[in-house]
């Protein structure tokens, strides 16, 4: 086995889990998962059937990722955050076959106790603070704060608050990277 799996997890068959993966106490990985490589699956984590992950995604403790989420490369989970992938649960209702896809794209990162309300992509790098609740597609780069979540400026790919000069430029304080606001959107234009 190229990935560990404490003696409580439970890995259901058919998943994919790439080499160097780790999975933590109380998790549970649903039916025809795929986890990329390097990933790290935190405690009382559940992966329901068919999400995908992409390499080195980090799941803290007491996440649900639901069916319909697939994240790419290097998105951060924080602590407690929730998915969902109904817009008008009932119980009394079966809805399986009205799951929203949300896609959270590489680099971005999701704070403890954030919500994502399904059907809303998150951009690459963006940066979810903790207990915001996304109602809306957020913009790579994008910093976003609150209930519900409002943008409140715009993030480097080291996860630095970026200050845009009078011609549109900011540099990571961290990295040195130069990025280009443009358009009210954000490239970095230097590596």
């Amino acid at each position: 086995m190229e990935y560990f799996a404490h003696e409580t997890a439970v890995v259901d068959a058919g998943c994919t889990i790439g080499k160097g993966t780790k999975i933590w106490h109380f998790s549970h990985v649903m039916p025809n998962c795929t986890l990329g490589e390097n990933c790290n699956i935190g405690q009382n984590v559940v992966v329901s059937p068919d999400v995908i992950l992409g390499k080195n995604v980090k799941v803290q403790n007491n996440v649900s990722i639901y069916t319909g989420v697939i994240c790419e490369d290097d998105v951060f989970l924080g602590p407690s955050m929730v998915f969902t992938n109904v817009m008008n649960p009932r119980s009394a209702v079966n809805r399986k076959n009205e799951y929203l896809k949300t896609i959270v794209k590489r680099g971005a990162s999701i704070g403890a106790n954030a919500t994502i309300v399904c059907g809303h992509d998150i951009g690459e790098f963006a940066f979810i603070g903790a207990g915001a609740v996304v109602t809306k597609t957020v913009a790579p780069y994008a910093l976003m704060v609150g209930n519900p979540a409002r943008q409140l400026g715009w993030m480097s790919e080291f996860g630095q608050r970026l200050e845009f000069n009078n011609v549109g430029i900011a540099v990571c304080s961290e990295s040195g990277e130069e990025y280009k606001l443009e358009n009210n959107n954000v490239q970095k234009i230097s590596k």
